[in-house]
């Protein structure tokens, strides 16, 4: 959201309904190993999430998707969807999204804050500590004004279990 890799024309606040932020997906390679898996972040269904929507221009279509499609669709854990959306100003709109597999081996299930903070406490994969990223993660959310109160109980039970 903070950095999507792309050019674009808007950048706004969105709401979508059906869809929550979750740790749901087993990172086999950027946050853990196949041996030890961490957990990314992947809409799921149920509930609602806010994030961000981008704009981007007519002509800039074809190279975004691809490009998108190239850093989403690596093992196939999520799929494309087309999905509407409210912007912050009240407008209506439909978005690319990708929404996680839920028949996918990486698909770990809706966890409660406690079992995804262990997980994240002691994965690591080749992008660094898996709580490096939900830690990170949550502080662009909040400098974005993105409240996430699930997302912040599991920061607290990693402080919890780095305490101990």
């Amino acid at each position: 959201m903070w950095n999507p890799g792309f050019a674009f024309l808007e950048r706004s606040q969105a709401l979508i309904h059906g869809y929550r932020r979750s740790l749901c997906v087993r990172s086999w390679v950027h946050r853990g190993t196949q041996e030890h898996p961490g957990l990314v972040l992947g809409l799921d269904h149920g509930g609602s999430c806010r994030g961000m929507a981008f704009r981007i221009a007519h002509d800039e279509w074809d190279g975004v998707i691809d490009y998108l499609r190239a850093r989403e669709l690596v093992t196939n854990v999520y799929l494309e969807r087309h999905v509407p959306l409210r912007l912050a100003d009240g407008r209506s709109r439909r978005a690319v999204a990708y929404i996680v597999d839920r028949r996918h081996t990486q698909y770990a299930g809706a966890l409660d804050a406690v079992a995804a903070a262990r997980v994240v406490h002691s994965a690591k994969g080749q992008s660094g500590p898996n709580d490096a990223y939900v830690f990170n993660t949550l502080e662009h959310l909040k400098s974005m004004g993105i409240r996430d109160h699930w997302l912040e109980q599991v920061v607290g039970e990693v402080e919890r279990l780095r305490a101990a």
